[in-house]
């Protein structure tokens, strides 16, 4: 089973991609997310989680879900991250969720896809979107073949930089920059509602047709990317960056 989160679709189509190469059934984790009840998963296939790497790690909102689920079926875990650079020391933490979740690690492992955290860095122009794309499409194979044939994915030797990054620099992301304050709506705002349903947490409404944020974000960028009017900023860190959605 192919289980995805994607916020604006990065992972969604990596995920597709190893579904179709694999014929595993594909399932949303955000989807499962936003109906707020408690899953239960089974599968006789392994469990193959795609999801994007958030400072170096996998997000806490997707730990959380697996942590919370119910699975039964074949215990066998296989992680691919989507990043703009690379997944530091993410394996250390999957291992350790697998061994408390009674999973049997299967290794982790990473594709480069274009950047999308519009909060913190620019992102590239389509055409160079496109050819990052096209770029991973021979390692997405590669994984998609290593999982079909029940063997352990590839994981790079990890060193201090990549102990820090997803140690001491994950933690202090969330604690300082994944919260909701710094978004904002602008008069082009037409109270259409599609930020609403995109975000995964429910931690948006509307007031007088204009969209709201509570306290529970994750950071996924789907409110401010899927905006029709780009009428969503964050502070001035997103002013004049171009908008975000997988390409292909």
């Amino acid at each position: 089973m192919i289980l995805y989160f994607s916020g604006t679709g990065n992972s969604e189509y990596v995920a597709k991609i190893i579904a179709d190469k694999t014929g595993f059934f594909l399932y949303s984790i955000k989807d499962s997310i936003k109906k707020q009840e408690k899953a239960k998963i089974h599968s006789g296939d392994p469990l193959v989680f795609v999801v994007p790497t958030y400072a170096w790690r996998i997000p806490k909102v997707v730990e959380e879900w697996i942590r919370s689920t119910d699975f039964t079926g074949n215990k066998k875990a296989y992680f691919i991250m989507t990043c703009g650079d690379d997944n530091g020391n993410a394996g250390k933490y999957l291992e350790q969720l697998c061994k408390d979740k009674q999973f049997v690690y299967m290794g982790c492992d990473s594709v480069v896809m274009p950047e999308n955290y519009i909060a913190m860095f620019n992102i590239p122009s389509e055409e160079e979107s496109i050819q990052i794309v096209i770029h991973a499409a021979p390692v997405i194979s590669q994984i998609a073949k290593e999982i079909k044939e029940g063997g352990y994915l590839h994981e790079k030797k990890v060193g201090i930089t990549d102990h820090l990054k997803s140690g001491i620099i994950n933690t202090g992301f969330y604690l300082l920059f994944v919260h909701a304050r710094k978004f904002l709506v602008t008069d082009s705002c037409i109270g259409c509602g599609i930020c609403v349903d995109a975000c995964p947490l429910d931690n948006i409404y509307l007031e007088d047709e204009k969209p709201i944020w509570a306290n529970n974000c994750t950071h996924c960028m789907a409110c401010i990317c899927d905006c029709p009017t780009q009428a969503i900023e964050y502070g001035s860190a997103s002013k004049g960056k171009r908008r975000y959605h997988c390409p292909l």
